[in-house]
């Protein structure tokens, strides 16, 4: 039995102690799990320190830390230096916004400048006067009706991906058109070449439908192509996931060469290619996508439009035929499908030209905000024109997420840490992701971003 007596002392997690078997610090952690996702242990609740948890429980000191260690990785629970272990928000989770939380800059959304809204708003309006509003409300078009998938035939050829109505779907975002692929196309278990910092949301897609993820080995100029065939010819790779324009969060774009590179490995291994491109506008020259190197493997999904407007809830994917009947059942079942309100607003802005102007009056705007983050941060790795988003390095001091953004959170700003971005425990590198379009203006954003700073000179 434990030395001390818990009879009249309070501890702010006590949990059921004939609950516990073997291996203790597994049942620790689920029961701790349980309690977080019951809503019992409130987001921001203090936990007992170790020993004193261990005392209680009659457990050892080191069997507390192991179950703390899981619930972290978990991003159940976060500790701060000289603080104590708290219970972390649930990703997703409703609540109330707190004061705290409502004069925090953020800096960590990255939602595309939504302040410009003129052009959607008179899009909206027009689509509003049409005739054949009535038919928008029909539940027939899973995939997005004719006319709207035409508008997006017409959008994806400007980027270099060649498709017809048949070979198109829209989908609520471009987070739903990959959840939707990792569903219908892989088997539970596939694996995923991925880089070793990647789209967060699709570490998060991939653990709900228990697809691997396989980081594979970059540099300056994306993922290495013989790094790629190595892990192919060690491992059973089923799919490869790229974003090859200022990647999130890294910001990197391949070059024409690496694509060439990439797509004869991704070829030979025959793997499904999941292509999403995030181009703030479309390209100049001859600009080659992936999916027109390897379009019998690539479901290319149109992450530009998702810069159009935040609450326009809709992007479109082009697929092969092979893709074809599996796709649209997984769109169709997962009940997924894009509201036909937004999807038609979407196809009036392409049609109209609103949309190139949209994303142009955008792009200026991100001009702006890389000028005001390099005056601020001149050190920083410079970043493709046009990006939403930047990086800044950390010490290796502050290589847990949550504990960090705590950090920066008790600074007055919002910032999403690099542990967000990579399935490695160990990536061997720290650093914050910084979003240039969230703060609402250019004066909050110098604001914040010096907030940033200062925080950083007191590390």
């Amino acid at each position: 039995m434990p030395v001390n007596s818990f009879k009249n002392y309070f501890l702010s997690w006590a949990p059921d102690t004939s609950a516990l078997s073997r291996p203790y610090y597994l049942a620790v952690a689920n029961l701790l799990e349980q309690d977080i996702r019951s809503g019992k242990l409130a987001p921001g609740t203090k936990l007992p320190p170790q020993r004193e948890l261990a005392d209680y429980l009659d457990i050892n000191f080191t069997t507390v830390t192991r179950a703390y260690n899981l619930c972290r990785e978990r991003q159940l629970i976060y500790g701060s230096t000289g603080r104590g272990t708290f219970v972390s928000p649930l990703p997703g989770s409703a609540g109330e916004e707190t004061a705290r939380e409502r004069d925090l800059l953020d800096l960590g959304m990255v939602n595309g400048f939504d302040t410009v809204n003129r052009q959607i708003i008179e899009a909206t309006e027009a689509v509003l006067k049409k005739g054949y509003l009535e038919k928008l409300y029909s539940y027939t078009a899973s995939f997005g009706h004719l006319h709207q998938r035409a508008a997006a035939v017409n959008w994806m050829k400007k980027f270099n991906v060649s498709c017809d109505e048949e070979h198109t779907a829209l989908f609520s975002g471009s987070q739903n058109a990959i959840s939707a692929a990792l569903l219908s196309l892989f088997k539970l278990g596939d694996t995923l070449a991925v880089d070793y910092f990647t789209y967060a949301n699709l570490i998060g897609a991939a653990r709900l439908a228990h697809i691997r993820l396989h980081p594979v080995p970059g540099d300056a100029g994306g993922m290495l192509p013989e790094k790629l065939d190595e892990v192919c010819r060690r491992h059973r790779i089923s799919g490869i996931f790229l974003m090859p324009n200022c990647a999130n969060p890294t910001g990197i774009t391949l070059s024409d060469e690496r694509k060439r590179m990439l797509a004869e490995v991704i070829g030979r291994h025959g793997l499904i290619l999941i292509e999403d491109d995030t181009a703030v506008l479309p390209p100049e020259g001859d600009y080659r996508s992936l999916y027109s190197l390897l379009p019998d493997q690539t479901l290319y999904i149109g992450g530009t439009l998702r810069y159009l407007c935040g609450g326009l809830r809709v992007t479109a994917a082009a697929f092969p035929e092979r893709f074809r009947s599996d796709l649209l059942n997984g769109l169709f079942h997962l009940n997924i499908r894009t509201s036909s309100l937004d999807a038609e607003i979407m196809t009036e802005l392409i049609l109209s030209g609103k949309a190139e102007h949209v994303l142009q009056e955008k792009y200026r705007l991100s001009l702006r905000a890389n000028r005001i983050f390099d005056r601020i941060f001149p050190e920083a790795v410079p970043a493709a024109d046009g990006a939403f988003f930047r990086i800044v390095e950390l010490p290796d001091s502050l290589s847990r997420q949550q504990e960090t953004e705590a950090l920066f959170e008790a600074a007055g700003v919002k910032v999403q840490h690099s542990g967000r971005f990579t399935v490695l425990s160990r990536p061997g590198r720290n650093f914050l992701r910084l979003s240039l379009s969230s703060a609402g203006s250019d004066k909050k954003l110098r604001t914040a971003l010096m907030l940033v700073k200062m925080a950083m000179g007191k590390i």
